[in-house]
């Protein structure tokens, strides 16, 4: 493959990983989601990240008249907020929790999704500044640790984004989304033997859901062992859902010997970080 080929290649790869890390890290940082009992507020049937393209247009639109009607609400704006996004509206998403932080300023849930937008739009050093915002220093809330350490990653910080993630397992021990952002922080600076180290031990954990197994997922596949890969890609799917991981996965290596780039900047002195303990 021609070399200009292959770092194009690469870079997409690093760029789905950086999205599959930064839609981890980021997916628990509201709460608001187990608040949505009222009845003024559309209840959700399922959570954002299980539902196909027909049921998140029906619940965007649900939720999307209950804004209007109440835009300083803060549970209808973060649910809507995380809808857009979901829908691939980051802008009209960064718009929606704008609003509703300035009508709820002092709201630590607020101002975590706010935080989440931002960094979905792209908007790196802010989503740092609102998120360190929403934290309390005397309670840290280790999802918020492992949001910044997710943006850092995107910032292309990996030193700074893996001390927060180890400051986020302080505070909560084996948390299999820490563990999981750790590990795909090493895909992001190729060290592909480390990230599946951590992401085996994230996939181990009892409370771990399919996002960390299909992050493992693509790791092992990105090292040349498909057949492993797709196995552990098909693991609690239904089948529409592992065929179309399966083929993301065959889409991303189809290209022969892509994954050799990465593995040999894996074996090259200096490419591991120096600070990888746990």
């Amino acid at each position: 493959m021609p070399a200009s080929l292959t770092t194009t290649f690469t870079n997409r790869i690093l760029q789905g990983a950086a999205a599959s890390l930064i839609v981890l890290a980021l997916a628990g940082c509201s709460t608001t989601k187990d608040r949505m009992t009222t009845g003024s507020v559309p209840k959700l049937t399922k959570p954002v990240e299980e539902m196909d393209a027909t049921e998140l247009r029906s619940a965007t639109d649900r939720l999307g008249q209950a804004y209007e009607k109440n835009p300083r609400d803060p549970v209808t704006g973060v649910n809507y907020a995380n809808l857009l996004r979901m829908n691939g509206r980051d802008t009209q998403a960064l718009a929606v929790m704008q609003q509703v932080a300035i009508a709820n300023p002092g709201d630590r849930n607020v101002l975590a999704a706010y935080g989440k937008a931002q960094a979905a739009a792209g908007q790196f050093q802010q989503a740092l500044d609102t998120i360190g915002r929403a934290q309390t220093p005397d309670r840290p809330d280790w999802k918020l640790v492992s949001a910044q350490g997710a943006i850092l990653d995107q910032m292309g910080r990996a030193s700074d984004a893996r001390q927060r993630y180890r400051d986020a397992l302080d505070i909560q021990p084996n948390e299999p989304s820490i563990l999981s952002n750790l590990g795909m922080s090493y895909v992001l600076t190729g060290d592909l033997r480390t990230a599946e180290t951590y992401l085996r031990s994230a996939a181990s954990q009892p409370t771990a859901d399919s996002r960390v197994r299909q992050n493992l997922a693509l790791v092992v596949g990105l090292q040349g062992r498909f057949p492993e890969a797709e196995q552990i890609a098909r693991r609690e799917l239904s089948p529409q859902q592992a065929d179309a991981n399966v083929a993301y996965l065959r889409g991303m290596l189809s290209q022969q010997n892509s994954w050799q780039k990465l593995a040999a900047k894996d074996k090259t002195p200096g490419a591991a970080d120096s600070s990888n303990t746990n």
